[in-house]
């Protein structure tokens, strides 16, 4: 029985040899604790993706109308208001809204913040799928997932990218 002997990359990856069975190709998997960490930082990322898309919509509708109110909020994201009430409870608890009863929702400090935080990822996103040659409803469509899980190394990757007019 041959013994596998794994060398591991920066990025935590195991390289197998390739008397592992893999016929000539390097088997990449990533060791235990890459993937532990790779997970949580997606689970937290998903925990984060819904206070950050309530943000920066909040920040919107506010530029937009003056205020954002939970109607507005709800038809926007495409949810029901029982879903919305929850999660501006959620965001108050947070520290990163205030509302009064028949009054409109407003960002604090922290949540305006993060709205901007949100909005700079998002056009950074969108313009690195453009020049890449996404189409403009695609890319924006897609940022809205990605702006959420992107690593702040990527995120520098991505203006060096468009500095340097999509070269690498």
């Amino acid at each position: 029985m041959t013994r596998d002997r794994d060398k591991l990359s920066e990025g935590g990856v195991a390289a197998k040899d390739s008397r592992a069975g893999r016929k000539g190709e390097d088997a990449q998997v990533a060791t235990e604790a890459a993937q532990a960490r790779r997970f949580s930082k997606a689970r937290t990322a998903r925990s984060a993706a819904t206070l950050e898309d309530y943000t920066e919509l909040i920040a919107d509708l506010i530029a937009a109308n003056g205020e954002a109110r939970m109607a507005d909020i709800a038809r926007r994201l495409g949810v029901a208001h029982p879903t919305v009430s929850k999660t501006i409870a959620r965001l108050k608890r947070e520290g990163l809204v205030t509302a009064r009863p028949y009054r409109g929702i407003f960002l604090t400090e922290a949540g305006l913040a993060m709205a901007k935080n949100v909005h700079q990822r998002h056009r950074l996103v969108v313009d690195v799928l453009l020049a890449l040659g996404a189409p403009r409803e695609a890319a924006e469509a897609d940022a809205e997932g990605i702006e959420h899980y992107v690593s702040a190394a990527t995120l520098r990757a991505f203006e060096a990218f468009l500095r340097e007019g999509g070269r690498r």
